[in-house]
């Protein structure tokens, strides 16, 4: 049996170092290898966007990219994934042709402090904008029509009743907007109010522009580059679904069709604003056109799909929020905010923890063999 606390670690430092530690093993195929750390965020803290690179030995044909991190708390999962994968599957890549890109922590900060945003409250994947100049002005109406819902509005006094509240309010605006429009105001994301969920900042973050930094680098250097990003909570519990953009010209069948993957779903760069693959996509087709590239979202879902998932997703991320810039009264109240949290994005039962290693395994085979990247 796996041992998970290999894998799933309980602390942003702890995964770090262990992170760090894989340098070793890819040198002994990749002895030129390097390990980087970027500062990010507050001099006084030591977060850092933690990076593992090679080219390829002979000729930079392609390279397997991963990230980890983008929203902080969901690192612990692609960091497990990752560790998963030096373990077990560097021995079926030709270094010889393959160069790799291995990132830990794209978000440290939020990952330090078991938070989706970073320290600004930015929701990096909707601060990728292909023209950053463009964000303030970005209105999202229905997000504007929402913001009761969406805003911290005082102290958490009474959990149950918080709950109550907020179920009652989703429900009424699930039947008033319609369950899409209040989608859309999640997907769309907001670039007004700065306290608000779903916040994508009114500037380039320092995570976003160094991760902008690595795709135009990898597009330029390799002729085919395959990246897949690590995230958790959407999708079907226990279970991993790749989110392609429409970016990616392909239907959804003809995904379905070349990748053996149970769950598999597109989204449209209209409903979805500042995603960093949807930037990767047009990064590439306007500017480095003749290089191949495969890039996608791949999620361990939580607390699945129905209606009163939904519901649960959009109260947890919203009492969170509140008890970041409000606080709660109760310890009670605040423990249970946070276990609700971390339930949702980097759940502690075995079941799960398992399911990520297995169905990450899944996902190792489906794309990277398709992908050529595994012999």
């Amino acid at each position: 049996m796996i041992k998970q606390e290999q894998y799933f670690k309980p602390n942003y430092e702890e995964s770090r170092a262990v992170f760090r530690s894989h340098l070793e093993k890819i040198q002994e195929k990749w002895p030129n290898a390097s390990l980087s750390s970027e500062k990010i965020g507050n001099e006084t803290e030591d977060n850092t966007i933690d990076v593992i690179y090679s080219d390829a030995l002979e000729s930079n044909q392609q390279v397997l990219f991963f990230t980890t991190g983008e929203h902080g708390i969901e690192g612990y999962a692609g960091a497990a994934v990752t560790h998963l994968f030096v373990e077990e599957y560097l021995d079926r890549i030709d270094p010889q042709t393959t160069g790799i890109c291995l990132i830990h922590a794209l978000n440290p900060w939020g990952m330090r402090n078991f938070r989706r945003v970073n320290e600004n409250n930015v929701d990096l994947n909707r601060n990728y904008l292909y023209n950053p100049e463009s964000v303030s002005k970005e209105v999202n109406e229905n997000y504007a029509k929402a913001q009761e819902l969406f805003l911290p509005n005082g102290k958490i006094t009474d959990i149950i009743k918080e709950k109550t509240k907020l179920y009652s309010q989703l429900t009424s605006e699930i039947m008033e907007q319609s369950y899409n429009a209040i989608s859309e105001a999640k997907g769309m994301g907001q670039y007004e109010f700065e306290r608000g969920v779903y916040y994508g900042g009114l500037k380039e973050e320092e995570s976003t522009q160094f991760l902008k930094t690595v795709q135009k680098k990898l597009l330029t250097t390799f002729s085919r580059v395959i990246h897949m990003d690590w995230h958790t909570a959407l999708g079907p519990t226990n279970e991993i679904t790749m989110v392609a953009s429409e970016t990616d010209t392909r239907a959804e069948e003809e995904l379905k069709s070349r990748y053996p993957l149970k769950n598999i779903q597109k989204f449209s760069p209209d409903k979805v604003k500042g995603d960093s693959t949807n930037h990767f996509h047009k990064l590439k087709k306007e500017e480095h056109p003749d290089t191949y590239l495969f890039s996608a979202l791949f999620e361990f879902g939580t607390f699945g799909e129905d209606r009163e998932a939904e519901r649960r997703t959009y109260t947890t991320i919203i009492l969170e929020n509140q008890l970041y810039w409000e606080g709660a009264e109760k310890e009670e109240d605040k423990q249970w905010v946070l276990d609700e949290f971390q339930a949702m994005f980097y759940p502690k039962e075995r079941e799960w923890r398992d399911s990520v290693l297995t169905e990450a395994q899944k996902a190792f085979e489906a794309i990277l063999k398709v992908e050529g990247i595994l012999n």
